[in-house]
């Protein structure tokens, strides 16, 4: 019990010794421990936002509808990740056509097959302007993507058999087009030399950021009456939705058989939502680890701070160091004393750096969907310790070796 007491004593007097010395030397600190705090802070934020940016992405395919394949000409994922190699030619080649829409209709557990023809165009209207992306396709698309109107209606299997110039608007597209997106029903704009009236604007879906499809830009039309942009008739793209309860890898088989009795095997590709999901997860999770890497090198930076002010503190400290050994101090003592300051200045640094993370979140979150976890605080306090360890063990066992009677006699 008095060994335990007499333990408990030391480590409050070294914790004391410590602070004291701290704030002897407050702008030496504050700067030793600025450079553990950038390293924690950038680690921390890096994490925050791989999380966040994973969550957002997976909510945006969720929303989407999980029950989704998407057929596209060529083999654009390999081993679970997108192709790095083949270039363009590895997504050209073949285009889908009405008979494959047809064929396709035909198979057991197929609830929709939109056949969707994409085009990069401008939309006008008076005098402003916009570059949009049009996606023209049956009255499938909107349910086969959980969409639907805000204002007006979206365009049905009539407007797409009597070729009606109707199109629907992302609400993001609208607002811009005409100040409000509830004004845009009723009239018109012009794409490219076509002109189109806006039967309906859709509720927000989100997109768009961080290099994603922006879901709330995009113009839809039937698309038998933008033959004029299309006049071969083909799509690019073949959405099916699968009939709830239907396994997705037999219905994947099926739609493959029946489209290689037109193409060969390698000329189309057939994706589940998840398979996009998880390569681009992929794509994410290795680029943040390497800016998480990037991020660690700062720590290390700071870390060194630490070891050249500890040999510059054992430096001006060498009398006191003398003396303490003299009335009888140990080295194990002394050591004890100078890596606890290293520790201490080490972790203040990553406390402070998790109090700047957290704020610095709470200030982008509205803008950018960054998310810190309980992890990655974890890591900092861990990373935090080590640091101090391991950068203050050399100045402290320097500072243990010292002869008493040379450190008393030191100027």
């Amino acid at each position: 019990m008095e060994r335990l007491k007499n333990k408990m004593q030391f480590i409050t007097t070294t914790a004391k010794t410590a602070f004291a010395n701290f704030r002897r030397n407050k702008v030496r600190t504050f700067l030793t421990s600025l450079g553990i705090l950038i390293g924690v802070a950038s680690v921390v934020l890096l994490m925050a936002v791989g999380t966040g940016l994973k969550n957002y992405i997976q909510n945006q395919f969720e929303s989407l509808g999980t029950n989704l394949l998407t057929i596209v000409p060529g083999q654009i994922l390999q081993n679970g990740s997108f192709r790095t190699s083949g270039g363009a030619a590895s997504l050209t080649g073949i285009e889908f056509d009405e008979k494959d829409v047809i064929r396709l209709k035909r198979i057991n557990g197929a609830q929709m097959v939109v056949p969707i023809f994409t085009k990069s165009l401008t939309a006008s209207t008076g005098n402003k302007s916009e570059y949009s992306s049009l996606y023209a396709g049956t009255e499938e698309i909107f349910p086969s993507r959980n969409l639907s109107a805000q204002f007006g209606t979206v365009f049905t299997r009539t407007d797409n058999s009597k070729r009606s110039k109707v199109v629907v608007l992302g609400p993001k597209l609208a607002d811009k087009l005409f100040g409000d997106e509830s004004h845009a029903i009723g009239r018109t704009i012009q794409l490219e030399n076509q002109t189109y009236r806006v039967k309906g604007v859709l509720k927000p879906k989100g997109g768009g950021g961080f290099g994603g499809p922006d879901f709330d830009s995009f113009i839809y039309a039937p698309y038998k009456s933008t033959i004029s942009f299309n006049p071969r008739k083909t799509f690019f793209t073949l959405l099916i939705k699968a009939e709830d309860g239907t396994n997705l890898d037999k219905l994947r088989t099926s739609l493959q058989n029946a489209l290689e009795r037109r193409y060969n095997e390698d000329e189309f590709s057939i994706i589940k939502q998840t398979e996009i999901l998880n390569a681009i997860t992929s794509i994410f999770a290795v680029l943040n680890s390497v800016l998480v890497l990037i991020g660690a090198i700062s720590l290390i930076v700071g870390g060194i701070g630490i070891m050249n002010i500890m040999y510059v503190t054992v430096v001006e400290r060498t009398r006191e160091i003398g003396i303490r050994r003299a009335i009888g101090a140990t080295k194990r003592q002394i050591l004890l004393q100078f890596l606890t300051e290293s520790v201490l200045l080490s972790l203040s640094g990553g406390v402070a750096g998790i109090i700047v993370s957290y704020l610095v979140t709470l200030a982008i979150r509205s803008v950018f969907p960054a998310e810190i976890n309980i992890m990655s605080v974890i890591i900092a306090f861990g990373v935090s310790t080590l640091i101090g360890i391991g950068f203050g063990v050399f100045p402290a066992r320097a500072a243990a070796e010292l002869s008493p009677i040379e450190a008393i006699r030191y100027e």
